[in-house]
């Protein structure tokens, strides 16, 4: 059973499939900024590896995953501009940026 990780989970751990990224462990302000329970939808993978669905979403370098789709919202502009600094490429799954 996929399960989505809590807050404290994520302050305490950091996401197992993000964290490189994202860096949200210990901290409850980036984690407030970065995750969202506002979606239009979720995707389980269980074999990123050989999936095709995985491998259509750029996801399947990720650990098995339980995800909100279609986020109804970005990160913030600060978060995005981070990312860009460290030579990382956001792509939103708000349905904004289809690319």
């Amino acid at each position: 059973m996929l399960h989505r990780p809590t807050s404290n989970q994520l302050k305490k751990s950091g996401c197992k499939n993000c964290e490189e990224i994202m860096q949200v462990r210990g901290s409850t302000d980036r984690i407030s900024v970065c995750t969202t329970t506002y979606f239009d939808g979720i995707i389980a993978v269980i074999d990123p590896e050989s999936s095709w669905v995985a491998r259509w979403q750029r996801m399947s370098e990720f650990l098995v995953l339980h995800l909100a789709w279609s986020p109804s919202q970005r990160v913030p502009e600060g978060i995005e501009v981070e990312l860009k600094s460290r030579g990382i490429k956001y792509r939103s799954r708000d349905q904004t940026d289809q690319d």
